[in-house]
């Protein structure tokens, strides 16, 4: 008969110090949530040291736990099939209720198993946690890295482990977490540790069990009665100090993560002034430099062909006017009627000029009228010089 804590000889799913695996990959390898047991990995465990050797008589104390819990089991029986047994009490007669009496035989059969283990030296047992399948790996993992190398290593605790998946599919299903401590009768050591579970990791704790109870298989369920846990969490504290530890642990926790919000945001900010300032030269840059040019290329750079060619439309369309009319201010020699003709001309040859100049983007139609009109100045003039 092996101990309930004793880590199969091994056993690939189970961590130690002297595991080839870090503990951070044992944990992210193997998850509770995803190993599946096939009837040959059950549980994940994480050992911090071995434990204490007992000088107990393991056997002895479980032979004798079961019979007392036969016993038992069979008075408890027999007090629901009483008939002679009221269901209420009577205080007036004396008499006690069906209740009354399975309560009192339960707790005289706790006292007696405590005995047993006590006499038989076979008292170790552990701390019970209960988690759903989408939140069991972040309880597991937490619980594995206390126990190594935070708050639960300066305890007694020396084990843990945690429930795979079952086989099939079992709907609403909870895995049970346990935590190992050396004596479960041992009330200030327990105390101890379920301060540390509450305010250190905010745990949900179901009570304690000894390893005797594991080993006889008493459980919730047995039709006994006798209370599957040695402590329950009131008997150890009461519930306002309970519900106090676990509030102080979730708002630590809740102003940590505002914290590390704050400083995201921070640095956030920080980072976007940097590139914020630096966006203008980078447009800058775009806008007057060709990327794909040398400093060389860029330096030499000319018009080119079409640039030029807009450049002195505009010019031309611009001036063409005055330099016409200086220009016929200056012919001395010619008559009035030939500088009147002239600075006509010259006139209609600038508004000719000028028309081209604004051409580009109408319509053919418009150009070719524009065209036609050009000529017939161009014409006009020479006509009249010939009859002279």
């Amino acid at each position: 008969m092996s101990n309930d804590d004793d880590v199969p000889s091994e056993y690939p799913y189970a961590w130690s110090s002297s595991s080839q695996l870090p503990l951070d990959e044992f944990l992210t390898k193997y998850k509770p949530s995803m190993v599946q047991d096939d009837g040959t990995k059950p549980w994940l465990w994480v050992r911090k040291c071995a434990a204490d050797a007992e000088d107990s008589d393991m056997v002895a104390a479980v032979e004798e736990a079961t019979e007392l819990l036969e016993d038992v089991t069979t008075r408890v029986e027999e007090i629901k099939n009483d008939d002679s047994i009221p269901l209420r009490a009577n205080k007036k007669k004396g008499t006690k209720s069906k209740k009354e009496l399975r309560e009192s035989v339960q707790s005289e059969a706790t006292e007696k198993l405590k005995e047993i283990s006590i006499r038989n030296g076979f008292v170790s047992g552990k701390w019970l946690i209960f988690a759903p399948t989408d939140k069991v790996d972040l309880v597991w993992s937490t619980i594995a890295n206390s126990l190594i190398s935070g708050p639960l290593a300066s305890t007694s605790a020396h084990l843990t482990k945690v429930a795979t998946c079952p086989k099939h599919e079992v709907p609403n299903y909870s895995h049970v977490l346990c935590l190992y401590i050396p004596n479960v009768y041992d009330k200030e050591d327990v105390t101890e540790i379920m301060k540390v579970l509450l305010r250190k990791h905010g745990m949900n704790l179901m009570g304690v069990k000894s390893n005797l109870y594991t080993a006889i298989g008493l459980d919730s369920k047995h039709p006994s009665g006798i209370p599957s846990t040695v402590w329950k969490n009131s008997a150890l504290m009461p519930e306002p100090e309970i519900k106090k530890l676990r509030e102080e642990y979730f708002a630590e926790l809740s102003a940590a993560k505002t914290n590390d919000a704050d400083k995201t945001a921070v640095t956030a900010k920080a980072t976007t002034g940097i590139v914020t300032k630096s966006k203008p030269k980078l447009k800058r840059k775009a806008e007057d430099d060709d990327p794909f040019a040398s400093d060389d290329e860029s330096k030499d750079a000319k018009p080119t062909p079409k640039e030029k060619t807009k450049s002195s439309g505009a010019t031309t369309s611009k001036k063409a006017a005055p330099k016409a009319k200086k220009s016929a201010a200056k012919d001395d020699f010619g008559s009035d009627d030939e500088s009147a003709e002239d600075n006509d001309e010259q006139a209609r040859k600038a508004e000719v000029a000028a028309k081209k100049a604004t051409s580009k983007g109408k319509p053919a139609k418009r150009l070719k009228e524009d065209d036609e009109e050009d000529e017939d100045v161009e014409e006009r003039p020479k006509r009249k010089h010939a009859r002279k």
